[in-house]
């Protein structure tokens, strides 16, 4: 499980080694995402609190990267924030997002994007719940959802 000092780590030393890569040009990025998925994940936009699809989607599945399809989060480990936007406590696997450190705004805060094509997803806070304390929040615009098939036996 990762921890705050974790996330400090990568942020600081360097991020794990991702499954893949997906490099696209901008125009490439551009053909395949919609202008609000483009402006929030190439652009490293945020979508207004609130507004985005996922926030109060609960149905079971995983949270796979809108631009490269790479799973991220699962929906075991989403919980409302009230924040506004979907916030996770972990990621998929350790390896499923990179950190950089954020000064923008006048704030330093701690970027997650993508690791396997460097999409932005949001910001990672030391506030979330137990057992890991961390808060992955998350733009909607960035993410779809894999809902998981039920089975019948």
């Amino acid at each position: 499980m990762l921890t705050w000092k974790d996330v400090i780590n990568f942020s600081l030393k360097g991020n794990p080694r991702p499954d893949k890569r997906v490099e696209k040009t901008e125009a490439e990025w551009r053909a395949i995402l919609s202008p609000e998925q483009f402006y929030v994940t190439r652009k490293k936009g945020t979508e207004p609190a609130h507004s985005g699809a996922l926030c109060s989607a609960h149905e079971a599945g995983r949270y796979h990267c809108i631009c490269c399809d790479s799973p991220l989060f699962d929906s075991t480990i989403k919980f409302e924030s009230g924040t506004g936007w979907p916030s996770f406590t972990q990621p998929i696997k350790e390896n499923a997002v990179k950190y950089e450190r954020d000064t923008s705004f006048g704030m330093v805060r701690v970027e997650v994007m993508c690791n396997t094509c460097d999409a932005h997803l949001g910001h990672v806070f030391p506030d979330g719940p137990e057992p890991s304390g961390l808060r992955y929040c998350i733009n909607s615009e960035s993410l779809q959802l894999q809902k998981e098939k039920l089975t019948h036996e």
